[in-house]
């Protein structure tokens, strides 16, 4: 496939992404929130729709949440940007040289991610932040399909066990045959020959944050790991 060819078809995955209204629930909801805001962004334009994936078509690391944050990913239209989850995630990627600057705030904010692409399996904002299995399965072959596109993909990090599950189930869909594997933080499990690595990683969300369950250090350590493999360190055990 050339350049060009792969360009549309991004393109048209994330306008197809952006203009999916298959889970009335789903678009009731995040219509609602973004129609009544939260007082602090009151002068904000939210984005209201479903959310699309973002980052480096070439990517080797793919990260996958969970879903969009109700006056974060909602508001803004990007992942991760907006909200606590973000201000733990991004500079840890910096860190690690996978994005180009620490904050994220607007999808207009010069954002660069770095050899990374960054997505979820729901793509929409579900009340209480938890999507129904009808919706996650609405939602997977968006999944599937950037998978499909992102062939230079080396490790999947999973943030948080519905990400980790949700990813195998779509591997599964795909045709692949993945062993039955459970969550653990800093899991590094080489699947099949030609499938990207799957790591795991406790969700950055403020719930895990505050209460110290996943650590700046921990995090900082999932992407050491993961920086190791990518530059050739392939025998950490």
């Amino acid at each position: 496939m050339s350049e060009r060819s792969r360009h549309s078809s991004w393109q048209v995955h994330h306008r197809s992404v952006i203009s999916c209204r298959r889970c009335p629930r789903l678009v009731a909801w995040r219509e609602q929130v973004a129609h009544e805001k939260r007082r602090a962004f009151l002068d904000w334009d939210y984005w209201g729709k479903p959310v699309p994936g973002f980052g480096d078509h070439q990517a080797r690391l793919v990260l996958i949440g969970l879903a969009p944050g109700a006056h974060g990913s909602n508001r803004t239209g990007r992942m991760f940007t907006g909200d606590s989850s973000g201000d733990t995630l991004y500079p840890a990627l910096h860190r690690a040289g996978f994005a180009s600057q620490a904050h994220a705030t607007d999808r207009r904010d010069g954002m660069q991610l770095i050899d990374t692409y960054i997505t979820a399996l729901a793509r929409c904002v579900p009340p209480g932040n938890k999507p129904v299995a009808e919706e996650l399965n609405n939602c997977r072959p968006y999944l599937r399909e950037e998978m499909r596109f992102l062939k230079r993909a080396e490790v999947v990090l999973a943030l948080g066990g519905m990400a980790f599950n949700g990813y195998l189930r779509a591997l599964r869909e795909m045709g692949f045959d993945p062993p039955r594997l459970k969550f653990s933080h800093g899991a590094w499990h080489p699947i099949d020959a030609g499938l990207p690595v799957l790591a795991a990683c406790y969700h950055p969300s403020r719930q895990n944050t505050q209460t110290g369950r996943l650590t700046e250090a921990m995090l900082e350590a999932v992407f050491k790991r993961i920086r190791e493999h990518l530059d050739g360190g392939r025998g950490v055990a």
